[in-house]
């Protein structure tokens, strides 16, 4: 008969065939019952995997390193948006398929504030999210078109329970990226949620997609399940960089 070490890895349960010697001994000595011994083998087996599942997420989240929730200054973000950090980690908003729209200058914290937040959503909520450059996704699509693969390309990104756009404003584009970028959104819209920042207000949307029509229609599917973020106060890069030259000149 084969052990029964080998027995669970024939059945892929690595985990528990690597430590149930471990496991039988303990129970053995602390005189477990059946139960409790499968018991406690199968919740290892499964924590895990949970913990295998989240590390997969967050290496293909492509979320920044330095972005979490323990590096974000809360003390700087408007009060009103403190007060909606906690309602936000519950992740309400991605079983609704809604979006968060982060508007701003540059540098008040837009990026760092959706990146944390994903980060957190990934790990406790177990959710898949994808971080990308608004101006690298439309490329990709705009190369996928090119191919004949954007069809695959927003199926793989449907995958994803989370999309967080980054600097949607800095997107100068063509009619074909525009027309790309629509698509994308549109396939989105009601479905799944969209993380956007944007460094241009909603009046100023006519400069990424140049007609009026599309601008509107585009627009129109953000906000309609949405949730607005304005960071307003000073830059924070602008503060560090004082803060930096002050401590040089003490």
């Amino acid at each position: 008969m084969k052990s029964v070490s080998l027995l669970l890895r024939s059945l892929y349960l690595g985990e528990m065939a690597k430590r149930c010697d471990e496991f039988t001994e303990k129970a053995g000595r602390e005189g477990w019952s059946h139960d409790r011994y499968l018991g406690e083998l199968c919740e290892l087996e499964l924590t895990r995997r949970a913990q295998r599942r989240t590390e997969r997420f967050l290496k293909e989240s492509r979320l920044p390193d330095g972005k979490t929730m323990s590096t974000l200054d809360q003390d700087r973000l408007p009060l009103k948006i403190r007060r909606q950090i906690p309602a936000l980690l519950e992740g309400r908003f991605v079983e609704q398929a809604e979006n968060i729209l982060a508007f701003g200058l540059p540098g008040r914290g837009k990026s760092h504030l959706l990146c944390a937040l994903a980060r957190e959503l990934v790990i406790k909520r177990g959710c898949r999210a994808l971080f990308i450059p608004a101006v690298t996704l439309v490329q990709q699509l705009l190369i996928a078109k090119r191919d004949l693969k954007l069809e695959a390309v927003l199926r793989r990104l449907d995958g994803f329970d989370l999309v967080l756009l980054d600097d949607i404003g800095y997107i100068q584009q063509s009619r074909e990226e525009m027309e790309v970028l629509f698509t994308f959104l549109s396939e989105r819209y009601e479905r799944k949620s969209l993380m956007i920042t944007s460094n241009l207000i909603f009046s100023e949307w006519d400069k990424i997609f140049k007609d009026p029509m599309t601008t509107a229609a585009a627009i129109d599917r953000l906000v309609h399940h949405s949730i607005i973020l304005e960071l307003d106060g000073d830059s924070y890069r602008m503060q560090n960089a004082k803060t930096r030259k002050q401590k040089g000149d003490v």
